[in-house]
């Protein structure tokens, strides 16, 4: 959320999506923002269809915790399964887990950069992702990922932006993964 008035104002944007009404001082200035440039935007979507595929949203509750507000999204393209958890943390993957019936997925969009507060190992294990991927700078200050996350993600392909730059999936027949560091 912290850099979306910039991706507003420097990309072509024609629709936003909020996971729900929980609006804290940054949505409300996100929101002056596409209206003063007529941008669309939408609240609590249970579902989005795209062409031939849907996704879902997951996370419906309203926590305390802001980076437990994040969406949590899932989809399927071409069999691949793609789990992407923004930056929700144990308390949201515990819920998801007793909502949906989430196995075997693909790729997974590691919650809040590895931290310590997500990635928990029961949903690891329940979920079973083959691929792991963490968005995380370089030499950042939380230190992310935490190692006992890595740790939780042995098992798992773990592409992490620090180190492999840009990460690229492209599925067709089957899924392809390419990176850039720059």
């Amino acid at each position: 959320m912290g850099e979306s008035i910039n991706l507003i104002n420097n990309f072509k944007v024609d629709n936003v999506i909020f996971n729900h009404d929980g609006y804290n001082e940054l949505v409300l200035d996100l929101i002056k923002v596409l209206d003063d440039k007529n941008i669309k935007y939408y609240k609590g979507l249970k579902q989005l269809n795209i062409n031939n595929n849907v996704i879902y949203f997951l996370n419906k509750e309203l926590y305390d915790n802001e980076n437990d507000n994040s969406s949590v999204i899932y989809t399927e393209i071409n069999g691949t399964k793609i789990l992407l958890m923004g930056d929700a943390g144990v308390n949201v993957e515990k819920e998801i887990l007793n909502k949906y019936n989430l196995s075997n997925i693909d790729v997974l969009k590691v919650g809040h950069h590895g931290s310590k507060t997500s990635s928990s190992e029961s949903f690891i294990s329940k979920i079973n992702p083959i691929y792991s991927i963490i968005s995380v700078g370089k030499n950042n200050w939380y230190g992310h990922p935490n190692e006992e996350v890595l740790e939780i993600l042995k098992d798992t392909d773990v592409y992490r932006t620090d180190i492999n730059g840009s990460i690229k999936f492209k599925i067709k027949n089957k899924l392809e993964i390419k990176t850039c560091v720059s």
